[in-house]
């Protein structure tokens, strides 16, 4: 490896370990019940996708791919709101007779159905890049 590469790397690992905390200060000005939410869903991101970069976006928790923001989350007054940007690929439901494409959810509790449901549509918008 050369020396430009590592210093690259070593500049990308900051940068992640900045976005880090500027998360997981977002998350820890949430308040209850979204606090515990929100440290659940940064686990659940960056355990089914690692490879993403965590940072605020727009005053949320917002985690990149090659840059670019694709996927957040954030406390609203009644629900937490986890969705994607138009940067994630995403698509219509196969079969359906619309153009609807899902891109955010509300959600009031977490469980671990709605983890496993959380970590699938990350996976499909992503197309398995983690």
């Amino acid at each position: 490896m050369t020396s430009r590469n590592v210093t690259k790397s070593a500049g990308q690992s900051a940068k992640k370990a900045d976005g880090e905390a500027a998360v997981r200060e977002k998350i820890a000005a949430m308040p209850e019940p979204f606090r515990g939410m929100g440290e659940r869903i940064h686990a659940l991101i960056m355990r089914t996708a690692p490879a993403l970069e965590p940072r605020t976006w727009y005053g949320m928790p917002g985690y990149a791919k090659d840059g670019t923001t694709v996927c957040f989350f954030r406390a609203d007054k009644r629900y937490m709101t986890f969705g994607f940007t138009q940067e994630a690929e995403l698509a219509p439901a196969p079969g359906a007779a619309d153009q609807l494409i899902d891109c955010a959810w509300f959600l009031t509790s977490l469980n671990d159905a709605t983890e496993a449901r959380i970590s699938a549509i990350l996976r499909e918008a992503l197309k398995g890049e983690g």
